[in-house]
């Protein structure tokens, strides 16, 4: 596989606030190390990269420098020059514009989080073969909300729901195009509004959001709206996997997580 098929990934792992609540919990010094099935999120995340044969290059952002030697297996994955290691900066968005600065233009890039503990590589490679197929500049991994609630009926998500059905996000993003990477600019705008559909549905423009209000708006129109609104060719993945939205914000979210790693669901 040539380079330009292979993404270089970057994982953002930093805490969102210094007094999260699920680490207070669970105990941990930051949130990328709460074990799933005993082993650090950060980890499964890191490995699960390095085992999908669409990935090259894994740079993490984060968690502080102090806090790696509580792992040494992902400190010696650092020191050996396996995974680049970056401070992480105030805010998601400036931390990934800040490690895509060190990718060069001929680098497709591919963006998730350390709290996707259930991310594998045959999710990877779905998204990833499916992205690099497509003529988007920028494309989201998204999972389909009935597929979930199915899937997993205690969890609560998040969803954007439109005429043809409700979706959650998967925090899979890809950059498979250089233009794609402007995108970060916007992510600044949005980025504590991602728990608001309707505030994240205005980016395609108020009449967008009556019509989203009124469950008139499908998925496809409010992609090429919001294309057209910041001049980029936008898309999605609808990822099959279920588990591929599962993230850790809360201890609901964590035991679910850590049943599902460990083959109880």
């Amino acid at each position: 596989m040539s380079d330009r098929s292979r993404f270089t990934a970057i994982v953002l792992a930093g805490d969102r606030s210094p007094d999260d609540p699920l680490v207070h919990a669970v105990g941990t010094t930051c949130k990328a190390l709460i074990p799933v099935a005993g082993t650090p999120m950060v980890l499964r995340v890191i490995e699960a990269l390095g085992n999908s044969r669409f990935i090259g290059r894994r740079i993490l952002c984060g968690p502080p420098e102090s806090t790696l030697e509580a792992v040494p297996r992902l400190q010696e994955i650092i020191r050996s020059g396996q995974v680049d290691w970056l401070e992480n900066l105030p805010s998601p968005s400036l931390s990934a514009t800040h490690a895509m600065e060190s990718i060069t233009e001929a680098e497709p890039v591919l963006l998730t989080t350390a709290d996707h503990a259930l991310l594998s590589p045959a999710i990877l490679d779905e998204f990833c073969q499916q992205a690099l197929g497509s003529e988007y500049d920028v494309v989201a991994g998204l999972a389909r909300y009935d597929d979930i609630m199915r899937a997993f009926p205690e969890t609560r998500r998040t969803a954007l729901r439109f005429r043809d059905g409700g979706f959650s996000g998967c925090n899979l993003f890809a950059f498979p195009t250089p233009s794609g990477r402007r995108i970060t600019r916007f992510w600044r705008h949005i980025e504590q509004q991602r728990k608001n559909p309707f505030r994240v549905v205005s980016a395609a423009g108020w009449m967008a959001v009556l019509r989203y209000a009124l469950g008139r708006l499908t998925l496809a129109e409010g992609l090429q709206r919001i294309s057209r609104r910041l001049n980029l060719r936008i898309g999605v993945v609808i990822l099959p996997q279920a588990e591929a939205a599962i993230d850790i914000d809360t201890i609901e979210d964590w035991r679910l997580a850590d049943k599902i790693a460990r083959g109880r669901l």
